[in-house]
């Protein structure tokens, strides 16, 4: 708390005349260009490896970035306020692209991974249960990259599966197939402190660096 006291008056000294326009802009209201799924983990700053400013993201954070599906109803089957942001962005805010964004070393994808989840810890073993897909496919022996340790391997399968459980809401399946709406599943590299992106073409995740970088731009003109 004392570390963040202290950075609100650094920030009212220092930064804030710089962003005083920009938020008197977004005060009149927000266009975000994407819907940005992510860990909660506090090693995972999306604006701050994508450069991005106020305003450019909406953003989802839980523990293991997972995206509870919706059932046959299109009513998420666990978590209603992600269903909420979901549609909002999606049908009010028109983002154009969503992104799901695993980790490394995430903590979550270790305790689905070891199944030893402490039986006090109710809502998280309730909640892993939406990684099960993934988890059921790296034990069949499914991975992007074999090269990664066991849990970083899931970590990437589940970055997949949460982005095929977009599809099981109505809005985003709708935006889908009109080419209204693109969906992504990136990974952040902790250690490196790089970003991939799933080439579906290839069939791995691809450090997005200026090479990449300029097929994926072309990819969205």
């Amino acid at each position: 708390m004392k570390k963040l006291i202290r950075g609100i008056v650094d920030f009212r000294k220092n930064a804030q005349p710089g962003y005083r326009e920009k938020f008197a802009h977004l005060a009149l209201g927000q266009a975000p260009d994407a819907l940005f799924i992510a860990c909660s983990d506090s090693r995972v700053v999306p604006n701050a490896f994508a450069s991005a400013d106020p305003g450019d993201l909406f953003v989802i954070r839980n523990i293991g970035n997972i995206i509870a599906p919706a059932d046959k109803s299109g009513v998420s089957a666990s978590d209603e306020s992600e269903g909420a942001a979901i549609e909002f962005s999606v049908l009010k805010l028109n983002v154009r692209d969503i992104i799901v964004c695993g980790h490394s070393e995430c903590g979550a994808m270790q305790a689905a991974l070891g199944g030893d989840v402490p039986e006090h810890y109710s809502h998280l073993r309730s909640w892993l249960r939406h990684a099960n897909v993934a988890l059921e496919r790296h034990r069949a022996g499914h991975a992007p990259d074999r090269s990664l340790k066991p849990h970083n391997q899931l970590s990437q399968l589940n970055s997949l599966s949460q982005r095929e459980h977009l599809m099981t809401y109505p809005a985003v399946r709708d935006a889908v197939a009109a080419g209204r709406l693109r969906l992504h599943a990136w990974w952040f590299d902790i250690t490196g402190a790089d970003v991939y992106a799933y080439d579906d073409a290839l069939g791995r995740f691809v450090l997005i660096d200026e090479r990449s970088a300029a097929a994926l731009l072309k990819k969205l003109d």
